[in-house]
């Protein structure tokens, strides 16, 4: 069979082929450089200018994932009675304790029944002990402050016992139910504060990472291109194959 293959004839006929082949390879190629081109780039946007807070999210709303890892700007006074520690809390690698305050927003009066309710991530702690140790200092705060933050979206309530204090996870509707002053109006999500309190260190907060969603129907595209450029292979080596199995069939009549 490869005696016929070497012939003139049909190595012109595979040259043929793998130039259809290279043709349709870049066709794939183009198809694939579409596909990341075309693609959604998700959160591309700029996160680390802060905006106020009420232009990218409202109260009793689900935070949205276009709003997370947004700079936020926001003001309002800490109630006292709210602070919250969760631990199992990472800090560059290193687990600790997240204080987390319970602020109202807009203004300065603890007992302002209409001002919405925020969770803020004050800082970080490496023991219990010395979490605690900023608390009773926070709970001195009685002016309204101006914050500047990054809103994350709440995240999953884990099995947390209450009863012993123990809480890991910084879930929105966990954080309500700890709170010792009724909420009117909760945010869907936290904000983790840029400036440091007590003596805490400041949260590690990192801008969200971009990612590319492809363009599926182009990668589809591109696997069709492979897979034609793969058959006009394919259809030089059976038109070989024929031509040989022609002429030994040729041959055993001539014999007969």
């Amino acid at each position: 069979m490869w005696e016929v293959a070497r012939r003139p004839r049909w190595i012109g006929v595979l040259l043929v082929c793998l130039a259809i082949a290279a043709a349709f390879a870049a066709l794939g190629q183009w198809q694939l450089s579409r596909a990341v081109d075309t693609g959604v780039v998700e959160l591309d946007r700029e996160t680390e200018n802060a905006v106020p807070l009420e232009s990218v999210a409202a109260p009793q709303q689900t935070a949205t994932t276009l709003s997370s890892g947004q700079k936020v700007s926001f003001g309002g006074i800490l109630l006292p009675d709210d602070y919250v520690i969760l631990e199992g809390r990472f800090n560059g690698g290193v687990e600790g304790y997240w204080v987390v305050g319970h602020m109202l927003i807009n203004t300065n009066d603890p007992l302002d029944a209409t001002a919405p309710s925020l969770a803020v991530g004050l800082g970080w702690a490496a023991s219990r002990d010395d979490a605690e140790a900023a608390v009773g200092e926070l709970r001195t705060l009685d002016d309204e402050l101006d914050l500047v933050g990054r809103f994350v979206t709440t995240e999953p309530p884990q099995e947390d016992d209450f009863e012993a204090g123990e809480l890991k996870s910084a879930s929105v509707a966990s954080l309500v139910n700890l709170w010792a002053t009724p909420a009117n109006s909760v945010y869907g999500g936290y904000v983790v504060s840029d400036a440091s309190f007590a003596g805490l260190d400041l949260i590690d907060s990192p801008p969200p990472v971009e990612e590319v969603t492809l363009n599926w129907l182009n990668v589809f595209y591109a696997i069709e291109w492979a897979v034609f450029a793969g058959f006009a292979v394919f259809l030089w080596f059976r038109l070989v194959k024929d031509e040989w199995e022609r002429e030994q069939d040729d041959e055993e009549g001539e014999l007969n």
